[in-house]
């Protein structure tokens, strides 16, 4: 299904002029030969760019493909100078043996039969006279090496006028064949599992995954998207393809429509171990980019689509255009696929306004709803730098923001280590924020699949009975109290006290409330209006817990837990929008405007 898909993207980029030739790749340039009209002579020139300057490099599409083993083959025209120009590969310590200038001559010998054998399949091309004279004339042997060049720096050919010689049709014609020849199988044809059609079958993947596609944490290099080179790895101890029937038309725009998508970035979300492309059938609008920039009118489109249609099968119903989307991950040269999405676009869009409707939170300072970027999500699970003012980068669990997303284009739950991982980090950092909040709201939800269940509310919910949620409610009310009494204190009983009240509620409630009445008779005597908002506010919050039978929890699990940082966040969410509400209030009377809407929060 996935190479099926590949291959209808390829046809349209064909279509575009998006796709290079077949088995060529984009290559920087380090190094170009120009060959004089009569294959006399050819000049090295330097297209390195100047160090210290912003100049960008020689970027051309050229013959590739991926190549392993003691002798690897060669590519034509264009390829390092250890097989242009026999520059042989130095040691660790700079110096240069025997074995490796013989090793340097053997594979310059190898691409000059490689021109040779082009030059032979177009005996028309008025290139190919100079080509062959410069060879068979031993003119790579006589090239003057500069001291700086590498062996691994590229080096093109190019004709007397400055074309190109790899971009001729004679040469893309001709390496197309190479590397069908290289790749083919034991020559069988077969039934071709993506086009469907008798051809001859492929023995392995010709084209990789380009280096660097794939984000990793290890060694950048070119990964397979399907390599079994081990008889533990095939179904019955089958090796590469044997089990994967592909066509070579099918195996190559495959690969040539992945690498596009992995090179463009309106069509690929890069995660820190991750990378997601996709792409439709037809045009639509960037579902994906509001997923780490939701701007208020996208999110807004998608949450009205959501409430028009909450079921996501009517949804389907009315865009069932095709969107697919492949996340893939890198085990050392091996691509890993860690998702694969075939989904109709209406469903979709459903699913994308779900997870802002379900992670929305309430700014009180702001007064406003915010949604949330995955990869804040994402980065709000790791370890928070209190000096620093941020989340420690590559400090979240890895695989998460994957996770994460997943459940996202799904709507699916979030995964199961998502929430005791969560909880920790909020006792160890003392931080809880808006993106924290947000998870905390997604994991509580007992079923995102279903649109007639709701989760937690986005703003402070008076009717909620959760036992962790008042207790995390009467919390705030306590600090605040303190806050309110104590305004220049620098330690609070957050500070203090907030990772024991989230496991052991009871005890810990209960001494604080104890405590809270010296703060109260201080607010009596300072600021009576505040005091009175304030006890009326501690005791609706104790007297919660009446109807709850055993009164305070003693203990609270995982799940209660998140429902005590949830009713807190949104308790302190509250309170900070009276404030905002009476300053506003405060200033416009101050100014003599209409104070309309705003409140006292005493």
């Amino acid at each position: 299904m996935l190479l099926q898909r590949l291959t209808e993207y390829a046809q349209w980029a064909e279509e575009e002029s998006l796709l290079p030739p077949a088995y060529y790749r984009s290559k920087k340039i380090q190094w170009v030969l120009r060959i004089e009209a009569d294959g006399s002579a050819a000049k090295l020139y330097d297209r390195r760019p100047t160090k210290g300057t912003k100049d960008k490099p020689v970027q051309t599409d050229a013959p590739y493909a991926y190549r392993s083993g003691k002798m690897p083959p060669p590519c034509l025209m264009v390829d390092t100078a250890q097989y242009v120009l026999a520059v042989p590969k130095p040691a660790s310590d700079g110096t240069v043996s025997e074995a490796a200038t013989a090793e340097a001559m053997r594979r310059r010998s190898e691409y000059t039969s490689l021109l040779l054998s082009w030059a032979d399949t177009a005996p028309d091309d008025p290139y190919v006279p100079a080509v062959r004279d410069f060879v068979i004339g031993g003119g790579l042997a006589s090239v003057e090496l500069p001291e700086d060049i590498a062996h691994s720096d590229t080096v093109a050919l190019m004709g007397h006028d400055g074309t190109w010689l790899h971009q001729l049709p004679s040469a893309c014609v001709a390496w197309a064949a190479s590397v069908r020849a290289r790749k083919a199988g034991s020559g069988a044809t077969g039934l071709c599992l993506v086009c469907g059609t008798e051809r001859a079958l492929l023995g392995t993947i010709p084209e990789s995954i380009k280096s660097g596609a794939i984000p990793t944490s290890g060694l950048a290099r070119d990964a397979q998207l399907v390599s079994i080179n081990a008889s533990a790895q095939g179904r019955g101890g089958a090796l590469q393809l044997v089990n994967t029937p592909v066509c070579e038309r099918c195996g190559a725009r495959a690969m040539a429509a992945l690498n596009l998508l992995l090179a463009t970035d309106a069509h690929r979300r890069r995660g820190s171990d991750a990378v997601t492309v996709w792409w439709t059938r037809e045009p639509v609008d960037d579902l994906f980019e509001s997923l780490d920039t939701p701007t208020e009118k996208a999110v807004a489109t998608l949450l009205d689509a959501l409430h028009q249609q909450p079921d996501p099968v009517a949804a389907e119903r009315l865009d069932p255009a095709a969107y697919y989307a492949l996340t893939l991950g890198l085990n050392n040269a091996r691509a890993v696929i860690l998702d694969w999405l075939d989904i109709p676009v209406g469903r979709l869009r459903n699913h994308l306004g779900a997870w802002f409707d379900h992670h929305q939170v309430f700014d009180g300072w702001e007064r406003k709803d915010r949604y949330l970027p995955l990869w804040h999500l994402a980065l709000a699970t790791g370890r928070w730098d209190d000096k620093a003012g941020r989340y420690v980068p590559r400090s979240a669990p890895r695989g998460l923001e994957t996770e994460l997303l997943h459940a996202a284009l799904t709507r699916g739950p979030l995964p199961a280590r998502l929430l005791p991982h969560l909880l920790q980090r909020i006792r160890a950092d003392r931080r809880v924020d808006h993106p924290r909040t947000a998870l905390i709201r997604l994991a509580l939800h007992p079923n995102r699949k279903d649109h007639q269940v709701t989760g937690p509310a986005p703003r402070l919910d008076e009717t909620c009975r959760e036992p962790g949620y008042l207790c995390g409610r009467a919390f705030a009310v306590l600090e605040a109290i303190q806050r309110a009494a104590l305004p220049e204190i620098n330690t609070t009983i957050g500070d203090k006290f907030f990772g024991t009240a989230m496991t052991a509620p009871a005890a810990v409630l209960t001494t604080l409330r104890t405590g809270a009445n010296g703060h109260l008779k201080r607010l009596r005597r300072d600021k009576p209006g505040t005091h009175y908002a304030l006890d009326t506010r501690l005791a609706q919050a104790f007297a919660a817990f009446a109807p709850l039978g055993d009164g305070i929890p003693v203990l609270l699990d995982t799940r209660q837990q998140a429902w005590f940082v949830l009713g807190y966040e949104q308790q302190r969410a509250e309170d900070n929008a009276a404030r905002a509400a009476y300053k506003q209030r405060k200033n416009e009377a101050e100014t003599g405007q209409s104070t309309e809407g705003t409140a006292d929060p005493e």
